[in-house]
């Protein structure tokens, strides 16, 4: 069995998003972050939480899977370069927002602004969309090369948030679950 860690972006995910969607489906295999800062973004707060929800989730199965989307992908990759020896199943990383594009949230997310791409420790897989306003598909894709992830574009899905329509997002569960079988 895997058990799952959620670490969604700003201000979390709500009812509709595909990463709330899946920790319904999933349920007690299944550990949100809470980070007290969820709108004002505090990256060693956030690695804490991820610490705590891995914690959590590794009680429960030999192996945990991280899930994250937008800032969330930030945090997780932050908290692997801190834990390189963690037994980690994978790294799904969705929608990374990009620290030095016009259009992320410098102000609410200081935090975050100097953190760059290092190699993980684990398998992971980075999806991006063509038209996301945080990010660009080049960057991304530099992300995902620089963390020595797999790449998998989405196609024009904004920022792959509920606000896409993604409902429970049946290809995101098929490329999580590619990641899961390495």
């Amino acid at each position: 069995m895997v058990a799952y860690v959620i670490i969604p972006g700003i201000d979390g995910s709500d009812e509709q998003h595909w990463q709330t969607l899946w920790e319904r489906q999933w349920g007690a295999s299944a550990v949100r972050i809470s980070p007290d800062s969820w709108s004002a973004p505090d990256l060693d707060d956030w690695v804490d939480a991820v610490q705590a929800a891995y914690d959590e989730a590794s009680r429960r199965d030999s192996q945990v899977v991280l899930v994250a989307h937008s800032l969330g992908c930030w945090a997780a990759s932050a908290w692997l370069a801190k834990n390189p020896s963690s037994p980690t199943g994978g790294a799904f990383l969705v929608a990374p927002p990009d620290p030095h594009g016009p259009a992320f949230p410098r102000q609410a997310a200081a935090t975050f602004t100097e953190l760059s791409a290092q190699p993980l420790p684990c398998p992971a897989l980075v999806v991006g969309s063509a038209n996301d306003p945080y990010c660009t598909p080049e960057a991304a894709a530099d992300f995902a090369a620089r963390w020595e992830a797999r790449w998998h574009l989405a196609g024009a899905c904004g920022h792959l948030n509920s606000a896409s329509h993604l409902g429970s997002w049946e290809q995101g569960r098929e490329l999580l679950d590619s990641l899961t079988r390495q």
